[in-house]
């Protein structure tokens, strides 16, 4: 089962995958440089030193007959072609979201819909004591809900990427939002 995340450049993308992915990610991570000034707005993000050029690529297995494969989407307006590729084959998807940039999920969410694809939007939050999410006062996910014109029927999560517990209760989020668009029986079974 495929699943896809997405969302702005330095939410936090590479991190929920490698943070849950039982193998050792795959990873195309590769360094900033000069080229990228200009291109690639880094000032909300000023200690990001690498970035994702193609996708990062982990597994999760659930059972002998299921296995999550994931895939996180570069964030940068210049590898947005790879998107629809990543969208192939893909039961639904994860939008990570940055509060500080709430704008740089507008493009995701529109990507999203265009490709009627099922998704969940999972707010990363930590603490952390430097420019970066979870510094300063974050809005509620209701205002979250709000500022991005979120339906009430598409689950809205907080999350901490470098957490496996964290992430994996979003992937979970996902899933059981998929089985409830699917079999909405089927996740009142499985909820109790």
């Amino acid at each position: 089962m495929k699943i896809v995340i997405v969302g702005g450049f330095g939410v936090g993308k590479t991190t929920l995958v490698g943070s849950v992915s039982e193998i050792r990610p795959l990873s195309t991570e590769e360094t900033m440089t000069q080229a990228g000034v200009g291109i690639d707005d880094a000032s909300q993000v000023a200690h990001k030193s690498t970035t994702t050029v193609a996708f990062d690529f982990g597994r999760i297995t659930l059972n002998a007959q299921r296995v999550l494969y994931l895939f996180g989407a570069p964030g940068q307006e210049r590898f947005w072609f790879l998107w629809d590729q990543l969208f192939s084959g893909s039961l639904g998807a994860v939008v990570l979201v940055d509060t500080r940039r709430l704008e740089d999920s507008f493009y995701p969410l529109d990507r999203l819909e265009h490709h009627r694809m099922p998704f969940v939007v999972a707010v990363n939050r930590f603490q952390d004591p430097g420019p970066g999410p979870g510094s300063g006062s974050q809005p509620s996910l209701e205002r979250v809900r709000e500022a991005l014109s979120l339906d009430s029927h598409i689950p809205l999560v907080e999350c901490d990427a470098r957490s496996r517990e964290s992430s994996k209760n979003v992937l979970i989020t996902l899933v059981r939002h998929l089985v409830g668009l699917n079999d909405p029986a089927a996740l009142q079974e499985a909820v109790q």
